[in-house]
C-alpha cells in the first residue's frame, strides 16, 4: 500500500527525460574530454619546459666556464700575468636567472668594484670581456668605435697587439683618432669633406709599405 501511494505521488512521467539526460551526458562527456586534453597538454608542456631548462642550464654552464677562462686569459694578456680577474655567478643554483659579477683587480690595486678602476682599466676590462665572448663564438666582423680613446700609450700598444692577434680569424673595423692605432692597422680609410656637405673617402693600404710606422715618420 505504501509503495503504491508513493508511486501515485510521483506524478506523471516526463517522456522527454531520457532524451534530456542523453543530451546533458553528451555535453558532460565532451567537456570532460576537453578538460582532460588540457590537463595532458599542460603536463606535456611542463615536461618540455623542464627538459629545455635542463639542456639550457647545461649549455649555459659550459659556455660560462669557457667564457670565464677566456676572460682570464685575455685580461692577463692586456694587463700582466699577475693580475686577477674572474666572472662569478651570484646564484649558482639558478644560473639562467643569476646576475654575473665581473671581478677585475690589476696588480697593486684592490678595487671593491669596477667603478673604482681608471678609465683605461675599465676599457681594457671591457675589451677582455668582449674578446672572451668573441672566442666563445667567433664573428667574421668586429666593429670598435673609439674604444681606444681613454687609453694611454702603453695600453694602446696592448690593445693593438691583441687586435693583431685576433685579426687572423676576423676582420676588425676600428673608428679611431689615435695615431698609434692608425699606424698599427693594415688599411686606413679617411673620411674628409672636400666641399661643404659632401663627404669623401680615401684609403691607404699599409701592407704595401715596409715601415708600419709611417705616421711617426711623416709626423702626421
Amino acid at each position: 500500500v505504501k509503495l503504491r501511494y508513493r508511486l501515485e505521488n510521483y506524478g506523471e512521467i516526463n517522456p522527454m527525460a531520457v532524451e534530456a539526460y542523453d543530451e546533458m551526458k553528451e555535453r558532460y562527456d565532451t567537456i570532460s574530454n576537453q578538460r582532460n586534453d588540457i590537463i595532458d597538454a599542460k603536463k606535456d608542456l611542463e615536461e618540455t619546459i623542464k627538459e629545455i631548462e635542463n639542456k639550457a642550464t647545461i649549455q649555459f654552464n659550459e659556455a660560462f666556464e669557457k667564457a670565464r677562462l677566456y676572460f682570464i686569459d685575455v685580461f692577463r694578456s692586456l694587463f700582466t700575468e699577475d693580475d686577477n680577474c674572474d666572472l662569478i655567478l651570484l646564484e649558482p643554483d639558478n644560473p639562467l636567472e643569476s646576475k654575473i659579477e665581473i671581478v677585475a683587480k690589476p696588480k697593486g690595486k684592490r678595487p671593491q668594484s669596477i667603478s673604482q678602476l681608471s678609465g683605461g682599466e675599465k676599457t681594457l676590462t671591457a675589451t677582455a670581456l668582449l674578446f672572451a665572448l668573441y672566442l666563445l663564438k667567433p664573428a667574421p666582423f668586429c666593429i670598435f668605435d673609439e674604444v681606444d680613446a681613454p687609453l694611454d700609450d702603453a695600453n694602446i700598444e696592448k690593445f693593438n697587439r691583441i687586435i693583431k692577434k685576433f685579426s687572423k680569424d676576423s676582420q676588425f673595423i676600428i673608428v679611431t683618432h689615435n695615431k698609434a692605432t692608425m699606424a698599427a692597422v693594415d688599411t686606413i680609410y679617411g673620411v674628409f669633406m672636400h666641399e661643404q656637405g659632401v663627404s669623401g673617402v680615401s684609403h691607404v693600404d699599409f701592407r704595401s709599405f715596409e715601415n708600419s710606422g709611417v705616421f711617426e715618420a711623416t709626423g702626421e
